[in-house]
């Protein structure tokens, strides 16, 4: 699925408010991740992308996030096939979660968090932490194989 939209970023990538039209116009595909965009272009590997994306889904089945809008499920009782309901279903993706944070460690769970469940792109990430320009993408793969070796994923 794509989701198209232009959008003013300024000289570092950062998108600028409606009202600010400093920078350049882009296209951006809302339903690419920032982990799926590492993939697309061979800067992170199938592994490392698939403990990312185990990663997000428990982070998303946790309802860690805050809600802005009413929840549109499919199903009224919330059921996911997995024999627990809704809210058993919930607190066991936030052990989930929070376990596989504490494996990738305390220096590696801030930019996991950040691009992987919040969407934050690198060079946002790499601002909001205060690190150097691109050595958010180091970090990230860093991060990525120890969550990939705690799901066992090879």
């Amino acid at each position: 699925m794509r989701v198209l939209v232009e959008r003013t970023v300024d000289s570092e990538g950062v998108s600028q408010a409606a009202g600010m039209r400093r920078g350049r116009m882009v296209t951006v595909n809302l339903a690419e991740s920032p982990l799926g965009w590492l993939r697309s272009r061979a800067l992170i590997d199938v592994r490392q992308f698939e403990a990312g994306e185990r990663l997000r889904a428990d982070y998303e089945r946790a309802s860690i996030a805050p809600s802005v809008t009413m929840r549109w499920v499919e199903r009224v009782d919330g059921g996911g096939g997995d024999g627990l309901d809704p809210t058993s279903a919930q607190i066991a993706a936030k052990r989930r979660f929070d376990v596989a944070l504490a494996a990738a460690g305390p220096g590696l769970a801030d930019i996991l968090w950040r691009v992987v469940c919040a969407g934050e792109g690198l060079p946002v990430a790499e601002k909001a932490l205060q690190w150097p320009a691109r050595a958010g993408r180091v970090v990230l793969t860093l991060a990525l194989d120890r969550l990939a070796a705690h799901y066992g994923i090879g």
